[in-house]
């Protein structure tokens, strides 16, 4: 399950750009965006949003 960005928490930090192992968070309109593609499911990006707006999807 590709992980999933809460537009609504997130605060455009960047924090989980440059967190994650397979570059598939990128930024567009000051929020991350998850291309679903390229995510591993690895959940790096959950735990370093200081935000908590990231989530693996269900």
């Amino acid at each position: 399950m590709p992980a999933k960005v809460d537009e609504g928490k997130c605060t455009g930090c960047e924090t989980c750009v440059s967190e994650c192992p397979s570059e598939a968070i990128s930024m567009a309109d000051e929020k991350a965006k998850v291309d679903a593609d390229e995510c591993v499911d690895c959940g790096v990006c959950v735990d370093a949003c200081p935000e908590e707006a990231i989530n693996m999807e269900e």
